[in-house]
Formats: structure tokens, sequence, C-alpha cells
């Protein structure tokens, strides 16, 4: 950047890709940059994913504010790179999770950065996910919470995907119920 730049924050996101293994746009911030959001406050952090920890450099944040979180949701045999893709509009700019795996990476901030009211209502607006994307997902999927919650909602929503997303976490009922103690105090049940 020379001096009177106006940094960008496409440029700047790409150009962290290039220093951070599996860096991509995700959760949240993808689903509404994919056109599926409930009411996005003005300046909501971008919820950055990436496959190794890092700390984001000081003048990204302070230019664009943001979270990045190097969480190993899906098993190490997914497919590299799988329901990561550019935008259409910037097909050489910076990957950006496509819905399928954007839900599950919001799911996943449930209770720790993300309110499960909202993610509720964003995922009741995720109506046309593709199901047999979000069955792979899921059948990779490391953590219990994101693929029981991911089910039980779709199924109480009614959404069109509710069946094949059962389909690939099985039909756990003999399992007991699951409780998460949030640290705001919320409990959130959800059933196998």
């Amino acid at each position: 950047m020379f001096p009177k730049d106006t940094l960008r924050q496409d440029y700047a996101l790409k150009f962290l890709s290039r220093s951070m293994e599996g860096f991509h746009v995700g959760g949240k911030t993808a689903l509404a940059w994919r056109g599926i959001r409930h009411n996005l406050p003005a300046r909501e952090p971008l919820s950055l994913w990436g496959n190794a920890k890092a700390v984001l450099p000081p003048w990204l944040v302070k230019r664009f504010p943001a979270r990045y979180t190097a969480a190993r949701l899906f098993s190490p045999k997914l497919t590299s790179g799988f329901g990561l893709q550019p935008l259409p509009e910037t097909p050489d700019g910076v990957l950006v999770s496509e819905p399928e795996r954007a839900l599950l990476e919001m799911l996943s901030e449930v209770g720790v950065h993300q309110g499960v009211e909202e993610a509720r209502n964003i995922m009741e607006a995720a109506r046309s996910l593709r199901g047999d994307t979000l069955a792979n997902l899921l059948k990779h999927c490391q953590r219990v919470k994101v693929r029981l919650l991911c089910v039980q909602w779709a199924e109480e929503l009614n959404l069109p995907w509710a069946p094949a997303a059962r389909k690939a976490v099985g039909n756990r009922r003999s399992q007991s119920r699951w409780n998460f103690q949030f640290k705001s105090g919320t409990t959130l049940n959800i059933n196998p």
C-alpha cells in the first residue's frame, strides 16, 4: 500500500490468505455474503477461519473488525478445500465458505460468539441448501453439538434438506439428550 491509499477489505483478506493455511471467510459472514442473513448489525465482525492457530494483524482488525477461528471442525478425511469457493463476482478473491459449510461453522460458534436465537433465525432462512453437500460435511463433522443441532433445528423448522441431514447423522434416538450450559447461563437441550 502506498501513502494516502485506502486499504480495501477484499485485498487485505486475499493477502492474508497467502500466508495463513486454510484461511477463508466462514460462518455467519459467509452466509451473509452469500445472501443468507437475519438483521445484520452495521459493524458485525468478520468471521475468519483457518487451519492453524494465528493472530490477526492489528492493522487488519483496526480497519475491519474481525474474529479468527482455528478449529478443526471437519475430519482430515474431508477433501481439502471442500465447500470453499470465491464469490462469483470475485473469482480471484478470497475463499468463502459455501452456505452448507458456513452453516456448520456458525453452529459451532453457538454459545461462544453466536447467540442461539439469531443462529436459529439464520438457519430458518437457509432453505435452499444442497442436501448432498451438507450430508458430506455432516459425515465429516467432528463436533457432536454441531451435528445434532443442525439436525434438530432442520427438523423443527421443516427445512427441505432435513431428511438428508438426518440420514447423514443417523438415527440416534436410543442415545440420551445433550444439554449445553453456556457461560451466559443459557441452556440448550439437543435431542439425538
